[in-house]
């Protein structure tokens, strides 16, 4: 994953280029973005994580009904998927839907709590993927992730 498209018009909510895995990964994120329902924090969230691998993309309609804005959380339990785009789609639902909603496809709660698990921090980011997260990360929060000031530029506000 040492391929970076940065496309000089694309910027996040941040007002901050837009970093991208490849041309296909940008191409995705503007077509699918284009025909979500909306273009809100969630949706580029979603669409761009989504985005990110090859799988995904092309899984996209087996994991998200763009029309009707519903995930498809049976989709983690699919053959095609990979522990990467398990990754890429949890993460993407997450950031969707504020929760972990691979959870309510097991009845046993040992099952659901196993599944919860599979949503921390260290299962989702330990993969090549991680630099592109925290752009869907940045688009998801954009009122958290403003560029800051540099501590001189505060101590001198504070002064």
């Amino acid at each position: 994953m040492t391929n970076t498209a940065l496309r000089a018009g694309a910027q996040s909510a941040n007002n901050t280029h837009m970093v991208f895995a490849n041309e296909e990964h940008e191409k995705f994120y503007f077509e699918k973005l284009e025909q979500a329902r909306y273009q809100d924090c969630y949706h580029k969230a979603l669409v761009y994580i989504l985005g990110i691998s090859e799988n995904t993309r092309k899984y996209f309609s087996q994991i998200y009904d763009i029309r009707s804005g519903c995930i498809k959380t049976e989709c983690l339990r699919q053959e095609w998927q990979t522990s990467s785009s398990v990754r890429v789609v949890r993460l993407a639902f997450n950031l969707y839907t504020n929760g972990t909603p691979g959870i309510y496809n097991y009845e046993s709660r040992d099952e659901q709590i196993s599944e919860c698990r599979e949503y921390s921090v260290s299962d989702i980011f330990c993969c090549d993927y991680a630099r592109y997260f925290w752009q869907g990360i940045r688009l998801r929060y954009p009122e958290y992730c403003q560029k800051q000031k540099p501590i001189e530029e505060i101590l001198t506000d504070v002064r």
